[in-house]
């Protein structure tokens, strides 16, 4: 039995006219044999959780370098609360779950070590390249450097969301943008929970707009954002907050540039992983051979796979490389 032809009617039965449906995908670069079980968005959800870029995202930054504490945010569990919330926007409005999840899982699996500070180290490094961004380096990801230079093959649909993720990101599908608002709302509320928890705010430094229309709490504020959104586009042909709440989460986003993602605990130890991921890149480019065989074999310039052995590293990982080396060892006679 083809289960996928149920989930079809399913989809043409139950989605809003404006949702992608899974029978209707552009499909891939490279044609599979079609799976029984399952949709094409599906298995690429399924394809992103068994990749090794989707593993590596736990042991790197968010928001606060290499914090005290096992509460603290990391790039996995961001990308898992802002599928959470995705997939919950994505049902209510009667869009595909299945293409927002994969969405969601994958949008950042191009994220550098430390967060925005490697992602601007790299920058610095590749400006002659064309630069770097994570969302097209996500994309990047998933086309040639996961599967050891094969690229992971997935949907246009899934391709374009990771791509256009950003908050100027312009997706060509309403769930790709049910995936921008809904990593807005999850990197506004949960870095707010974190910087509490860091002693750089309090919870009533938050603006009064932001406490009297969202909430006064982390869960409030999740709930009034999406409820919102809901109300606002409900069997529409888009996907956007209303002006009251588009015009205060702007309000909030300042706020948190202003005493978060600029503040001196937060940044304190970005100069130093620049300055890690800098070096660590010079080395490289002048030892090519150091690099794995599969990027090495890449059609593209010495900086740009330099680029990609970078980011492919996890926090964690930058450090023991660095330490390894540049910082002396110890050394006894036994």
């Amino acid at each position: 039995m083809d289960y996928r032809k149920t989930v079809y009617e399913i989809e043409e039965k139950y989605l809003s006219p404006y949702a992608s449906r899974s029978a209707d995908s552009k499909g891939r670069q490279f044609p599979i044999s079609p799976c029984y079980v399952r949709t094409e968005f599906q298995r690429d959800r399924d394809r992103i959780i068994h990749s090794k870029a989707f593993r590596r995202l736990k042991h790197k930054t968010q928001v606060f370098l290499s914090p005290e504490g096992d509460h603290y945010r990391t790039r996995l569990t961001h990308t898992l609360e802002v599928s959470q919330i995705a997939r919950v926007i994505a049902r209510a409005l009667r869009l595909n779950e299945d293409l927002t999840e994969a969405i969601s899982l994958g949008h950042d699996l191009g994220h550098t070590p430390f967060g925005h500070a490697g992602e601007r180290a790299l920058e610095a490094k590749m400006t002659d390249e064309g630069g770097f961004n994570h969302a097209l380096h996500s994309l990047r990801v998933v086309d040639v450097l996961e599967g050891d230079g094969k690229g992971m093959n997935l949907t246009y649909e899934v391709r374009d969301g990771i791509k256009n993720h950003t908050r100027r990101g312009t997706p060509h599908t309403l769930e790709g943008r049910v995936v921008c608002l809904s990593d807005q709302i999850a990197y506004l509320n949960h870095d707010v929970d974190d910087a509490i928890r860091a002693g750089v705010i309090s919870a009533k430094d938050l603006p009064d707009s932001v406490q009297n229309l969202l909430g006064k709490t982390h869960g409030k504020r999740i709930d009034s954002m999406i409820l919102d959104i809901v109300s606002n586009s409900k069997d529409k042909d888009f996907v956007e907050p209303s002006k009251e709440f588009k015009k205060v989460m702007e309000e909030f986003r300042a706020f948190m540039f202003e005493r978060v993602y600029a503040e001196n605990l937060a940044k304190s130890e970005e100069p130093k992983a620049m300055l890690m991921i800098g070096i660590l890149f010079d080395y490289y480019l002048e030892r090519m051979d150091l690099i794995p065989e599969y990027i090495r074999k890449l059609d593209a310039s010495d900086k740009q796979k330099v680029c990609d052995y970078i980011a492919t590293m996890s926090d964690n990982y930058v450090v023991k490389v660095f330490e390894d080396i540049y910082i002396p060892k110890g050394w006894s006679k036994l």
